[in-house]
């Protein structure tokens, strides 16, 4: 009798490229051989064949799968709509932030009274406790030290003084430890920007505060956290001078370099992606990437991306524009290539949740579409809970 261990391996890495990123931890227990092929990550390699963006996506407070099948945007006889399903394993809690560092998730209870971590491909989840109480203004990041070690961050913000960083901590999963630093510096991070992981190193997009002939300045630039030394490395500059109406955002490409998007809302609603030629924490270089106008994409707010470099593609993600719709907005996936090629695809409405102020009106809370990096699988194992003890830092 044929058994699953006996089928050709071509046909089992097909089966493996139609499993869904949720169920790998069920495909592993099929059988022995399919364990070993899972841990060849044969899933990803398979994706990367059939030109599919594999990854994950917050949507209405909750964490979906994605699968972004790239193969036919220039021919709309073979455009397959990207699939996108809800992760039933956490879908008894309100996620409000989402975090991606080579195949583990860092999710962030929408009340912020925990940090929950999650490995897809093993089916594990794990919960960190505070030392005292997460805040609204809180950053966070999720990265590892040069012994594979990984480590969150917690940036504590004041959301009074523009979102300063007040200083910041430090968890150590594998001694469940917090450590606390009061390191002040003189740059902040906006609430709406996340932090995207590259080889185990965290950047951001921050301001750097400058005086400039007695007058305060903002200047644009990438701040990078080193997981090993646990200290945020100097200031790295961006390939463009930007603007207060300018929209910027960080991305990463493969988890090999970085990308930023600059819509730039003055000068022609000028659409430009960047990425980086070399990246460490001490040196960025760049190249462009991509630049559109407004005349080719009309009116859109980006509100995160991401990069296929082979195929010369961006595909901007964010809820459609439109300030007289208070119940709902639909979501959309923008999708730009080389010639001018611009095509928007619905993938949802976000839903309306709403609350009353205390003199009675309607305050409209929208969660905006959120897209992490490609997702490649994990076999770090995630520790069952202990109890969490802190320390101080040197500083």
């Amino acid at each position: 009798m044929t058994t699953m261990s006996d089928l050709p391996q071509d046909l089992t890495k097909e089966i493996f490229s139609r499993v869904p990123l949720t169920s790998l931890s069920a495909v592993r227990s099929t059988c022995k051989s399919w364990n070993s092929i899972s841990k060849s990550q044969v899933l990803c390699e398979s994706a990367a064949r059939r030109k599919q963006f594999l990854g994950f996506m917050m949507k209405d407070f909750s964490v979906c799968s994605m699968k972004f099948d790239l193969q036919g945007i220039q021919n709309e006889a073979d455009f397959v709509d990207p699939s996108i399903k809800q992760v039933s394993v956490l879908d008894q809690v309100e996620i409000s932030q989402i975090f991606q560092c080579e195949g583990l998730l860092l999710c962030v209870t929408r009340d912020k009274s925990r940090l929950l971590m999650w490995n897809p491909y093993l089916g594990q989840t794990r919960c960190i406790q505070p030392r005292n109480t997460f805040l609204s203004g809180d950053q966070y990041a999720l990265g590892y030290d040069k012994n594979r070690k990984h480590k969150i961050l917690r940036i504590l913000g004041d959301c009074k003084s523009g979102y300063m960083v007040l200083g910041y901590e430090i968890f150590d999963l594998s001694a469940n430890t917090w450590k606390v630093s009061n390191d002040n510096r003189d740059w902040q991070i906006d609430h709406y920007q996340r932090g995207v992981s590259l080889k185990g190193h965290t950047y951001f997009l921050a301001k750097e505060k400058i005086r400039i002939g007695g007058t305060n300045n903002n200047i644009d630039c990438i701040l990078s956290f080193d997981f090993t030394t646990e200290r945020f490395r100097k200031l790295l500059p961006l390939p463009f001078k930007s603007h207060y109406s300018n929209k910027l955002l960080l991305s990463c490409v493969r988890e090999e370099q970085l990308a930023v998007l600059h819509y730039n809302w003055v000068m022609g609603q000028a659409l430009e992606i960047w990425v980086t030629k070399k990246i460490d924490p001490g040196e960025v270089s760049w190249s462009k990437f991509l630049r559109f106008t407004s005349s080719c994409i009309g009116h859109i707010i980006p509100g995160s991306f991401f990069v296929d470099e082979e195929k010369k593609v961006v595909v901007v993600v964010d809820q459609d524009y439109n300030r007289r719709i208070v119940t709902g907005r639909n979501q959309s996936a923008h999708i730009l290539g080389p010639d001018r090629y611009f095509k928007s695809v619905n993938i949802g409405e976000t839903r309306y949740i709403g609350k009353r102020s205390k003199h009675g009106y309607m305050i409209s809370e929208l969660c905006r579409p959120r897209v992490c990096s490609s997702y490649v699988p994990s076999s770090v194992q995630l520790q069952t809970n202990q109890p969490v003890k802190s320390e101080e830092s040197e500083n």
